[in-house]
């Protein structure tokens, strides 16, 4: 028994943010039904890398229903209604204001469906100067100051993977499982409002505190933590790599005495403040200590101190990692072996990715007036 099961939620929805959001109620047991123009989901042609699939959307849209519907047409119009009147959920991600002028703003179809959940995913939220601005989330990495911080000490980069979108899609996710959970009190929906500047903005709020008290933001130290040092990589032997994190002064000490073995207390790395002034002084010790020593032997020292450390995987390395956790997922075009979820509760199996409109005579037959 799925702790979502039975409930119903309609998915106007493309790209990330609200389909990772819809998945995760998938994933729990909700029937989604996925919303899509006749050519589908712009993200189902992001590429063709999964047998022929995008991988984005086979990552995104397992275990939902694929509805076809113009909405501009009056009877796929009134379907969409119908079908939102009996949900608990509706989700929307549609380019501002796009789904009001449709005829589907989230007060006006809670009026018809006082219990129902209304999320809408935006790129600069519903209010301010900038809420019409197209945002995808690079640009939303690059507004939020995220690429400030984020790159190699002479140039800003971007985040690898697409962190606005699944920062906004987890948001939102967490809003309507509170949401469903006061309404199971009240017996009455709500409106959520979630998008991408405010998701990436919270995420910002220890540069940003330091920027406004301290008048300067985080510099990029590129593979190093801007506030806590030793935390980052360092070279050994063979110019392998390895990533050490100190988190306080006990770890300080044995990582010092076990695995630098240099003698004597120095004052001036006796704080991770004065380590994060002494950075360059206090990397020259460490790669002096590690240069001398393969990785192996520099692991079994980290090891031997109790001293938190990984290595510098690709993701070749990663697809081969002895933790990673797979489920093999249907697609149109054959089975894939997908990261499983990372929220664990008993043995989970996965509903498939679904084709265009695979499910349309179904649901049009199921919600006929």
């Amino acid at each position: 028994m799925n702790p979502l099961n039975g409930l119903l939620v309609i998915a106007l929805e493309q790209a990330v943010a609200a389909p990772f959001c819809s998945l995760k109620l998938s994933d729990a047991g909700a029937r989604v039904i996925k919303i899509e123009r006749s050519e589908g989901d712009f993200a189902r042609h992001y590429d063709q890398v999964v047998h022929g699939e995008s991988a984005y959307f086979v990552w995104l849209n397992r275990g939902k229903e694929s509805l076809v519907l113009d909405i501009k047409n009056l009877e796929d119009k009134a379907l969409l209604k119908a079908l939102i009147e009996k949900a608990d959920v509706f989700i929307q991600n549609l380019a501002p204001g796009a789904a009001g002028r449709a005829g589907f703003d989230s007060a006006e179809l809670r009026v018809k469906n006082p219990k129902l959940i209304t999320v809408d995913i935006s790129g600069y939220g519903v209010e301010g100067p900038k809420q019409n601005m197209k945002a995808y989330d690079l640009l939303v990495q690059c507004e939020t100051g995220l690429a400030s911080i984020t790159g190699s000490v002479d140039a800003p980069g971007r985040v690898g993977v697409s962190v606005c979108d699944i920062a906004c899609g987890m948001y939102a996710h967490a809003a309507v499982l509170e949401a469903l959970i006061q309404r199971g009190i009240t017996g009455e929906g709500k409106s959520i409002q979630v998008s991408l500047f405010d998701s990436l903005a919270d995420w910002m709020t220890v540069p940003l505190l330091h920027h406004e008290y301290t008048g300067h933001a985080p510099l990029r130290v590129g593979l190093n933590h801007p506030l806590i040092a030793p935390y980052g990589s360092y070279a050994c032997l063979h110019n392998e790599w390895v990533v050490v994190a100190i988190q306080n002064e006990r770890e300080w000490h044995q990582f010092s005495e076990l695995v630098l073995q240099h003698e004597g207390y120095d004052p001036q790395f006796s704080t991770n403040t004065l380590r994060v002034e002494n950075r360059s002084k206090l990397d020259t010790l460490i790669n002096t200590a590690f240069k001398k020593l393969n990785r192996k032997d520099v692991i079994l020292r980290l090891e031997e101190a109790n001293i938190a450390y990984a290595s510098v995987n690709s993701v070749s390395d990663l697809s081969k990692h002895p933790q990673l956790r797979r489920s093999t997922i249907s697609t149109p075009s054959g089975p894939v072996e997908l990261v499983s979820s990372p929220a664990m509760h008993g043995h989970k199996e996965y509903g498939p990715v679904p084709s265009v409109g695979q499910h349309s005579e179904s649901i049009r037959r199921e919600f006929a007036s």
